[in-house]
């Protein structure tokens, strides 16, 4: 799937990669400040640097210089390029800097798809991040000024999204900061649930976070809940019928499932229970693959078919 991205996002993507002058991709040496945000294994991860002119008075220490290293994507490239020129041009203070919200990355960027609005969180968190060192190293009491940068959530606290390690605490704190009402919106804001897609409607998953801050909605999700897959009940009698049950999955429960996040899936061949599957779409390249082929595709074909079946993406 090619991703509608606006002029602004390609060209501060094309400046960034090519190392042009004036682009912030790389990393400080002995930083001032340094924060992280994401996570390798899914694929988004992001560290912010930046070094301080300082002053007698911390609090009016000016960022100067500011870079990053990412391993996103298009638009988490050209998000992270966005904060560190949103930083750059005005010479903010580091508590300064705070005031920059996602949205002010989106904005700069004249936009962005709905299903990377993550990108431009994982910046504003990694900033956040970066500020909390700079603050401990400059012996600034953030609390005393008010500030809570809540950085503890990402390691305490109930694991709601098993996929992205996604607490409960954090993923409230982004419910209310950025006004997410549906799971879809979640997903697309933090990623949370956008991979094997468990914790959506399990006890103590995203629809009782989403109901527990905004109270309970009946039509709460902006997409319709698919209906459970069907269970095949009776053994297949033979390879035609099992082949046609497995079609039947893909085509009616599965593939609906990774469509509407922007994805596709097809399927090439079946050999015994090995089951050979072609990921499309923004799937294709997506980090998170393999977990979305071992906790979504492969699972829901053991636990409705045949426990035996392996699926194996080519």
């Amino acid at each position: 799937m090619a991703w509608n991205y606006s002029a602004k996002t390609m060209q501060l993507f094309n400046e960034a990669v090519h190392g042009q002058p004036g682009t912030h991709l790389g990393e400080i040496a002995e930083p001032d400040g340094l924060g992280e945000h994401g996570s390798i294994a899914c694929g988004d991860a992001l560290r912010f640097t930046f070094k301080a002119e300082r002053n007698n008075d911390p609090l009016k220490d000016v960022i100067v210089e500011v870079k990053y290293l990412t391993f996103g994507c298009t638009s988490a490239i050209a998000a992270s390029e966005a904060l560190c020129r949103l930083i750059e041009a005005k010479r903010l203070t580091p508590i300064e800097s705070l005031a920059i919200t996602n949205q002010d990355i989106v904005n700069y960027l004249d936009g962005l798809p709905e299903q990377k609005i993550h990108c431009s969180v994982m910046g504003a968190e990694a900033l956040q991040a970066a500020v909390f060192n700079w603050a401990q190293k400059r012996g600034v009491n953030l609390n005393a000024l008010g500030i809570d940068i809540n950085r503890e959530e990402q390691s305490a606290g109930r694991i709601v999204c098993q996929c992205f390690t996604l607490t409960e605490p954090y993923i409230k704190r982004k419910i209310k900061e950025l006004n997410l009402h549906s799971i879809p919106e979640i997903t697309a804001a933090i990623k949370a649930g956008g991979a094997c897609m468990t914790c959506h409607h399990a006890p103590g998953g995203l629809q009782n976070l989403l109901d527990e801050v905004w109270g309970k909605q009946p039509d709460n999700d902006l997409l319709p809940i698919l209906p459970a897959a069907p269970k095949e009940t009776e053994p297949s009698s033979s390879p035609f019928q099992f082949a046609k049950k497995i079609e039947k999955l893909l085509d009616e429960y599965l593939r609906p499932m990774v469509q509407k996040d922007g994805g596709d899936l097809e399927l090439i061949d079946i050999k015994d229970t090995a089951v050979y599957v072609e990921l499309r779409g923004a799937c294709a390249g997506c980090a998170g693959a393999g977990q979305t082929l071992k906790y979504l595709i492969e699972r829901t074909l053991k636990e409705k078919v045949d426990e035996r079946i392996r699926v194996i993406q080519v």
